[in-house]
């Protein structure tokens, strides 16, 4: 490797292609093919030109040879100098201003405004149904005029001028540290609420604030040691931030370019995209919601269970080719426009394939399923009804055996039992997968880890422009994880939690083995495995009958997981970005204290000042269905326990055999892709995101995944490659715009008309809550005349 294409720093580029030698740009490319052969989403023309080069190149007297070795020079100038990915270099600029105003009170004062913004409102509305929700894409949009204003009205000693991208990035990541606080919450939620646990004493704001800064900060600590593998490697390209870095230039970058002869700007491109998405959106979510859910087959005969079951959007499994026209459904489980196409594909190929499966077990009547609809989430009793979890337990909230047996064993319906089984197989398959595919991208981590993470070592531009900022040194984050561990411990410890701190190392323990595996496959796929289930499992064995030792288990196994992954993220986008990392350091903590502050003000608001929440005659609606889920499963994992379920003598213990299929799994398609190295189909196989996509039944269906499909090939792949310069400058500013316009629209119609209760009856909005398609779906056979099925007690 040439010297000089790792020294650069500053606004430098590197070498240009004409100054590599030929041996260096060969050596480049046998790299490439050492390091990403079996990446699905490295570019395969590049990958074909390093084969050709080093396997099979012409003869070195031949003028093929030097058309091929031009080719050769390009490529490694472009891995060098800026991404071999063409979705970075279309939006993600390869020269860096060190001079452009970042760190400034403007870009603090906006930033910490807009996270307390997104924490009280999400907080707010988290508890209520329908729920609404602001993310990173509403502070953007908010940020800039806010920016704008401040640069043309404020004095000049306070205003540093020109609102700049640097200002504009640094807000973001702000304000994006507060939309993650929630699920955090849904321990207190669940604790403190009469129809819950009813623990009055977790009304401590010490308490509070302990427990919620711990998990949040001990996230962000793992996400700085985490930088050598997921953030500095080109590889980890976190393609939503791409969607995000776009939408920043269409407000800052000059675009006059014309692309396949469209000459309109990506500001104003944006513009008409999210004011007609932002009309349109009306529709399907408000005046005419059957266009939402268009279960057009189920409409025809609304009382036959059996095509509900099949065809159904609401309920059923969704087998239906045109099944929707809400592109809110449509970015449910993927962005299309944003994911690579492979990773769109194995998502909905999962769901495909463990279709008939679900199938199977409903008409058979496996585990009592057919007594129960078919694609529903929710846990059932004996009786046919929705489990009574107060049911078998005591005062202390802690299991009452002889309550169990008295009332009725737990069933799941068939897709949601084929859930679990398929997250118990996506969890080793995710480690295996890691290993065989991504051990040389994890070691080279380690090696620069220990190296004390020398950016100037990569070779990627990104890397060499952010040498020019002071880098945050490890032992920083690592006094951050004492600081948040203790932080944890005051909270376990001084107050009657009935919890040691084994919950909080032993769920430490567990993300520090998932952080690097999932954060490899979440940074390339832009899909995230959820280590929720795993967490539930593990913890409801080591922690048998006590729900709230097994949910700080699963806060810190999974939950600091999650928030580890999303403070890689934003770094990530820092790093593109080139905001200088210890003014990220600054400002990630300082929102995460004031956001996560702000937001146990308002929980304690809710719980004590709304009538009725988290009771189905809440005040305004505030019905809690994400705490109430969280309470469910609290009681299922902690209080019945896996050990019921999934033990010896448990209904569901065949599941466990998943863990052994997750295992083996990705073997086989690891060693074909080794033997047909140039096979697209193999290469594109994803066992993880494949296994990932079955868990997305039960409420999910393949009306949210088969959708996604065609609209990405026609935009990843056909789009891409035929009319690459306006996929360049638009793709992305097209995905974000129809995102903003969906956020802003269901903000206004929440507030405008269903705070309200204004509602709109007709055949087009009453179609979706009639016949057996209505949520939560119609059982295939009817409770026997007994009453019950099943046991008359236990297992």
């Amino acid at each position: 490797m040439s010297s000089t294409a790792l020294s650069d720093v500053g606004t430098e580029k590197g070498p240009s292609s004409s100054s590599f030698t030929d041996e260096e740009a060969i050596d480049i490319m046998r790299e490439v093919l050492q390091e990403h052969s079996y990446n699905p989403f490295f570019p395969s023309d590049v990958l074909n030109l390093a084969r050709e080069i080093i396997e099979t190149p012409p003869a070195e007297e031949s003028s093929e040879y030097k058309i091929l070795l031009e080719k050769v020079r390009t490529e490694a100038d472009h891995i060098i100098n800026n991404s071999p990915y063409v979705e970075v270099r279309a939006v993600v600029a390869d020269t860096d201003n060190p001079d452009e105003p970042c760190n400034t009170l403007r870009a603090w004062t906006i930033g910490l405004l807009l996270a307390c913004f997104g924490a009280i409102i999400n907080q707010l509305f988290t508890l209520r149904q329908p729920s609404i929700y602001v993310d990173q894409l509403v502070a953007q949009l908010l940020a800039y005029p806010l920016g704008k204003g401040w640069a043309d009205w404020f004095p000049s000693i306070i205003n540093p001028g020109k609102f700049t991208r640097k200002e504009h990035m640094l807000i973001v990541v702000m304000a994006n540290v507060s939309y993650r606080v929630g699920y955090s919450s849904f321990v207190l939620v669940v604790q403190l609420v009469p129809s819950f646990f009813n623990q009055t004493w977790a009304s401590n704001f010490g308490y509070q604030i302990t427990l919620s800064l711990s998990f949040q900060l001990i996230g962000y600590g793992f996400a700085g040691l985490a930088r050598h593998f997921l953030v500095y490697p080109s590889f980890a390209i976190w393609p939503n931030n791409l969607a995000t870095i776009a939408l920043n230039n269409s407000f800052h970058a000059d675009n006059s370019t014309v692309a396949n002869g469209w000459k309109v700007s990506q500001l104003r491109f944006f513009l008409y995209a999210f004011a007609g998405m932002f009309v349109y959106f009306w529709f399907p979510n408000y005046i005419a919601t059957f266009l939402s859910a268009f279960s057009w087959m189920s409409w025809i005969a609304p009382n036959n269970v059996k095509l509900a079951a099949i065809t159904g959007s609401m309920s059923g499994l969704g087998l239906n080719p045109l099944s929707t026209f809400d592109w809110n459904v449509v970015v449910t489980l993927v962005k299309p426009l944003v994911a690579p196409f492979f990773a769109t594909v194995n998502n909905f190929m999962g769901m495909f394939v463990t279709f008939p499966i679900i199938v199977a077990i409903w008409f058979t009547n496996t585990w009592y399923t057919a007594y129960l609809p078919i694609n529903v989430n929710r846990p059932y009793d004996r009786f046919g009804a929705r489990y009574k979890v107060t049911s078998i337990i005591d005062e202390n909230g802690l299991f009452d055996k002889a309550a169990y047996e008295a009332y009725s064993p737990l069933y799941l319906s068939a897709a949601n039992a084929l859930m679990y089984g398929t997250y118990f197989a996506v969890y080793p398959a995710t480690i295996v997968y890691a290993y065989l595919y991504h051990r040389r991208e994890i070691m080279a981590g380690f090696r620069l880890l220990l190296n004390r993470g020398n950016r100037t070592q990569r070779r990627d531009v990104h890397s060499r422009l952010m040498a020019a900022y002071k880098e945050v040194p490890e032992w920083w984050f690592v006094i951050l994880l004492f600081v948040a561990a203790a932080l944890g411990m005051v909270a376990l410890l001084a107050y009657p939690t009935h919890a040691t701190v084994g919950p909080l190392f032993m769920g430490l323990l567990l993300a520090i083995i998932f952080i690097v595996p999932v954060g490899v496959i979440f940074s390339i796929t832009n899909i995230q495995i959820s280590l929720n289930v795993l967490a539930e499992l593990i913890g409801g064995f080591l922690f048998p009958g006590n729900a709230l030792a097994m949910n700080m288990f699963k806060s810190y196994g999974y939950v600091t997981t999650a928030r580890a992954l999303t403070f890689s993220q934003d770094l990530k986008l820092g790093h593109y970005t080139k905001i200088p990392p210890r003014v990220m350091f600054a400002a990630q903590i300082c929102a995460t204290i004031v956001s996560t502050t702000a937001a146990m003000a308002i929980l304690n608001w809710q719980v004590t000042g709304i009538k009725g929440v988290c009771t189905p005659n809440a005040q305004a609606k505030f019905y809690c269905p994400g705490s109430s889920i969280f309470f469910t499963a609290s009681v299922i994992w902690g209080t019945i326990g896996p050990a019921r379920l999934y033990g010896k003598d448990g209904p569901y213990n065949v599941l466990l055999y998943c863990f052994l299929i997750g295992v083996v799994l990705p073997i086989p398609f690891y060693f074909l892709t080794r033997r047909f190295p140039k096979s697209e189909f193999l290469r594109g196989v994803h066992i993880p995101i494949l296994l990932y996509g079955s868990i997305n039944w039960a409420p999910y269906n393949l009306s949210h995944s088969w959708p996604a499909v065609p609209i990405a090939w026609f935009f990843q792949v056909y789009v891409r490659k035929y009319y690459l310069p306006w996929w360049q400058k638009y793709n992305y500013i097209l995905s974000t715009a129809f995102d903003c316009g969906i956020a802003i629209a269901a903000i206004v119609i929440f507030f405008a008309l269903q705070w309200p209760g204004v509602e709109i009856h007709w055949w087009g909005n009453d179609v979706v809550t009639r016949g057996a398609d209505a949520y939560p779906g119609t059982p295939l056979l009817k409770v026997p005349e007994s009453g019950f099925w099943g046991p008359e007690s236990g297992w």
